[in-house]
């Protein structure tokens, strides 16, 4: 394990604090976030993984800084798969543009708080028993059948686990009321769909976090390497999504790419944890190679997907042809592109 200084986990911390307040107060008014704004944004989550990359670099090492390189490229690219369910999840419960940033906003702070305790866990477990490392790659090969056969298990966000819950706790009503998560009916609290577009949210990353975290720790068990790379990929996932919404479908050679990186990682996996059980003469792969092949995989698709464009009329993935809720429909057809769609609704503030 490194030996991380404390003020560097304090660094961390802070940056983290700082720029999840900056963010939220930038877009505390609703407003649709356009190609500019997003890329802006965008460049700036990336610049901060990047510095913070460089310090990792400075005070720990060239290996660990190649493994914060290699865990966050590689966080980023699996994440990219993510932004296809967040655009199914914003269909489905007809999402006002305006708010879909607010949406990810808390997503991303449970995303924060899940990985964590997962990330956590998988350390524990794989600094006790190597053995579970065949398992992680038994995970990430399934997963690779399923890209590269196209049998991906559809997600339905209406009948998600944490939906479902949060229905049986609370009343979902089925206009929206702003960006407000909560309004008072007839002198009870009841919830906004988009409270409800939350919980599906955070379901899809719990479904998500079944593949990434085995794969960040094929690149390292270093409780600092894995979560502060992880964090850094979260939190730019919001402008990367509205930087890519409409062009998601262009990059349809992305999935087949993803497949290739996780059967690399899952290979990966299998020969870290022969060389410990079975035989030190057993190879491993080292990161640099590692960062390499995650390199190359992703420029591939993405060019390949740009020189050979999807057939016309072939199935989209965004979901925009996806039914509405039973909850979370919009008061008028108007209701994207209206700020408060609920003006002038019984509901009040809770």
């Amino acid at each position: 394990m490194l030996d991380v200084p404390f003020w560097l986990w304090g660094a961390f911390a802070a940056t983290v604090i700082v720029s999840l307040a900056v963010d939220l107060l930038s877009h505390r008014t609703a407003h649709v976030i356009r190609f500019k704004e997003a890329a802006a944004w965008s460049g700036l989550w990336v610049g901060l993984a990047v510095v913070f990359g460089a310090v990792v670099f400075l005070v720990l090492g060239a290996t660990a800084g190649t493994e914060y390189t290699t865990a966050w490229l590689l966080e980023k690219s699996l994440s990219v798969d993510n932004l296809f369910v967040f655009a199914v999840i914003f269909a489905y419960f007809k999402v006002p543009r305006a708010y879909q940033h607010r949406v990810l906003f808390f997503g991303v702070i449970g995303a924060l708080l899940f990985r964590g305790i997962f990330l956590s866990l998988g350390v524990a477990v794989v600094s006790r028993f190597t053995a579970v490392l065949f398992a992680f790659a038994a995970v990430l090969f399934y997963s690779t059948y399923k890209l590269l056969k196209d049998e991906e298990e559809s997600f339905d966000p209406g009948k998600s686990f944490a939906v479902r819950l949060l229905r049986k706790f609370i009343p979902v009503r089925d206009e929206y009321a702003g960006a407000k998560f909560f309004v008072k009916e007839a002198g009870k609290r009841v919830a906004t769909p988009l409270l409800a577009v939350v919980a599906a949210i955070e379901a899809a990353d719990l479904i998500f976090a079944v593949d990434s975290v085995p794969a960040v720790l094929a690149v390292s068990d270093d409780a600092f390497i894995v979560y502060t790379s992880n964090a850094f990929a979260i939190l730019g996932l919001r402008a990367l999504y509205f930087m890519l919404v409409g062009l998601l479908d262009r990059f349809h050679y992305l999935s087949k790419g993803l497949a290739i990186i996780l059967a690399f990682i899952g290979v990966k996996l299998v020969l870290q944890a022969s060389h410990k059980m079975i035989s030190p003469s057993i190879p491993e792969i080292p990161s640099p190679i590692s960062l390499a092949v995650i390199i190359v995989v992703l420029a591939g698709s993405v060019i390949l997907s740009l020189r050979r464009p999807a057939p016309a009329g072939a199935v989209e993935r965004t979901g925009e042809e996806t039914g509405a809720s039973e909850i979370g429909q919009p008061s008028s057809p108007d209701a994207e592109d209206n700020p408060d769609p609920s003006d002038g609704s019984s509901g009040q503030d809770a």
